[in-house]
């Protein structure tokens, strides 16, 4: 009886050990953007700040950016293989360079996911590895 009562209070200490502590298998886009925070805080909040307001002048804005909303494979292509020259984002014009960061395609999907559910953005849609694969550099 005392081996039943050890086993069983064994089973429900790791069953509560893993409902509290475990992440969830079926939600792959809030495991995507826990990632894509890591991503962002080691090569984006530089220039992009940790509200993703940017720097007006220097760094456009993520936090409610309409280039990014509705431009995704551009977007993912800018963050896949850098990006130069000009562009306007909330009216404003950006003329500077953004470096190829040598993110995998992975990292470019969770960071993408990051930034499209961060600050006062939201999507639904989430951006998949396979997606960014898809996307080729301009020529």
């Amino acid at each position: 009886m005392i081996k039943v009562a050890i086993i069983s209070a064994l089973c429900f200490s790791y069953m509560g050990y893993a409902a509290t502590n475990l992440q969830p298998q079926d939600d792959p886009l809030k495991a995507s953007i826990k990632r894509g925070e890591e991503v962002y805080k080691e090569f984006c909040i530089t220039c992009h700040m940790s509200n993703g307001k940017g720097i007006e002048g220097a760094f456009p804005p993520l936090d409610s950016a309409d280039f990014l909303l509705k431009n995704r494979e551009a977007s993912i292509r800018a963050v896949k293989f850098g990006l130069s020259g000009e562009l306007t984002v909330n009216g404003k014009e950006y003329n500077n360079t953004m470096t190829n960061l040598g993110l995998y395609d992975e990292e470019v999907a969770d960071v993408m996911n990051y930034v499209l559910n961060s600050w006062s953005n939201k999507s639904k849609k989430m951006v998949t590895e396979e997606e960014v694969k898809n996307i080729k550099k301009a020529e």
